[in-house]
């Protein structure tokens, strides 16, 4: 009941939120909603965990090889001509016209090394399956979650474009009216006019990206497409305080190490299976059959002139291999060299991951040192261009002053929002290379 419990407490928010994106228009979605749904939704995660249910079929394939075999027989045949065997002057007939039969064989292993070492490697496939399964739902978070500000960004970039528009179509007024009072130039009026057009036209294609990362964060999601949501621009809040990471983390408890491990015991017990192939092998048989002949039609002695016997045997079976062409030891040897490379593949993913750590750290410090010195720039652009556009309506600056100044500033904002994009991945590194990834769902 506590099990069914809670899946009904994860379940329920995906499926409102699911049921709200499909019934409102522009339905706003945290990360956190957007992470959850994404772990229930998402086609590689769904896959991975589908994974786990045919490991649990291979196992249970695997056990019923320890366990009995039987199988059941019956036939019915016609003898049109019966062979004779001749005995001095008597020839004496081999048979009957019809004969019937029917039975059942049962054999049980009793030692058989192979096969339990393959129950071994199919529960050890369990274990892979559902480490795959976790792993791929931290991909998919990942994957969302730089989606998720990657959208944001384009939003902030986008509004500074807004912005600029707005404080370039001012500007172009102020123009117009001084050209048209003889005190501009026509070359000022056409200038500002590209300006505002390339402008225009950046604020088309951001527009045009923001679409097409949202199409791609709802298909990480595994949404449809045509679902309309917006993310609250809350989600990308300025950053005021760096966190201290450590100077190393242990990677072993990370999920990447643990399937590597699993991997290797995977190998290592094929090796095993391997080996068990010198071992003998110990099988009991038994068979019983009951057969009725008679000249006349007859199925199992239903004919009263029908002869009908029974038989039965029980056996045992020792089988020792004594020679295969060294075939056994070849596979043996090319195991031995699978388990080594798989070794070489987990010191590689260990490093890795370390070196993933020590990059996000270095990036998570860049960044917030590049948002402080970028928000100071900010202020310090907005600053020079009220003033350069102060001086420009006072006669006392070109336009040239002016439209230099509006692009630095739109050069700082975006530096600034392309700086807070880069803390959030780098932050989410950081907590992926701690193992705690899947905190963002809570």
């Amino acid at each position: 009941m506590y099990q069914i419990t809670r899946m009904m407490k994860m379940i329920l928010p995906v499926l409102g939120l699911f049921l709200s994106v499909g019934a409102a228009a522009q339905q706003q979605i945290t990360l956190k909603e957007a992470l959850n749904y994404a772990v229930q939704n998402n086609t590689n995660a769904k896959k991975a965990r589908l994974d786990i249910e045919k490991g649990r079929a291979r196992t249970a394939e695997v056990r019923a090889q320890a366990l009995p075999q039987i199988t059941g027989n019956t036939g019915l045949t016609y003898n049109p001509v019966i062979g004779s065997i001749v005995f001095g002057d008597q020839a004496i007939r081999l048979g009957q016209t019809w004969n019937s039969q029917i039975g059942a064989q049962l054999e049980q292993q009793i030692f058989n090394q192979q096969v339990f070492t393959g129950l071994q490697a199919a529960k050890a496939s369990e274990s892979y399956y559902q480490l795959n399964a976790s792993l791929t739902e931290e991909q998919v978070i990942e994957q969302v979650a730089n989606n998720y500000y990657q959208v944001l960004v384009n939003r902030e970039q986008l509004s500074v474009i807004d912005t600029n528009i707005k404080n370039v179509k001012v500007v172009e007024r102020i123009i117009n009216t001084q050209y048209k009072s003889g005190l501009a130039k026509k070359i000022d009026v056409d200038r500002i006019r590209v300006n505002l057009t390339n402008l225009e036209t950046q604020r088309s294609q951001t527009i045009n990206a923001i679409t097409q990362l949202e199409n791609q964060l709802k298909f990480a999601m595994g949404m449809p497409v045509s679902a309309q949501i917006s993310l609250p621009r809350t989600e990308l809040s300025q950053i005021q305080q760096l966190p201290e990471p450590a100077d190393s983390i242990n990677v072993d408890n990370r999920t990447e190490m643990q399937l590597m491990n699993t991997q290797r015991n995977l190998l290592t017990l094929q090796r095993k299976a391997y080996v068990a192939e010198y071992f003998p092998t110990l099988s009991l048989s038994g068979n019983y059959t009951y057969a009725a002949q008679s000249n006349r039609f007859d199925y199992l002695g239903t004919n009263p002139v029908a002869i009908a016997f029974g038989s039965s045997a029980i056996g045992v079976t020792l089988r020792v291999p004594i020679f295969n062409g060294f075939a056994t030891r070849s596979r043996i040897r090319q195991a031995d060299v699978d388990i080594r490379k798989i070794d070489n593949d987990i010191y590689d993913t260990k490093n890795g991951l370390n070196l993933a750590y020590e990059n996000a750290k270095l990036e998570l410090r860049n960044s917030f040192n590049t948002i402080n010195s970028q928000r100071q720039n900010v202020a310090l652009a907005e600053e020079i261009y009220r003033s350069t556009q102060n001086n420009y309506n006072n006669g006392l600056a070109a336009l040239t002053d002016l439209l230099d100044t509006e692009n630095a500033l739109t050069q700082a904002q975006n530096s600034y929002t392309q700086a807070l994009l880069n803390y959030k991945i780098a932050e989410i590194q950081l907590i992926k290379s701690n193992g705690n990834i899947k905190s963002l769902l809570k």
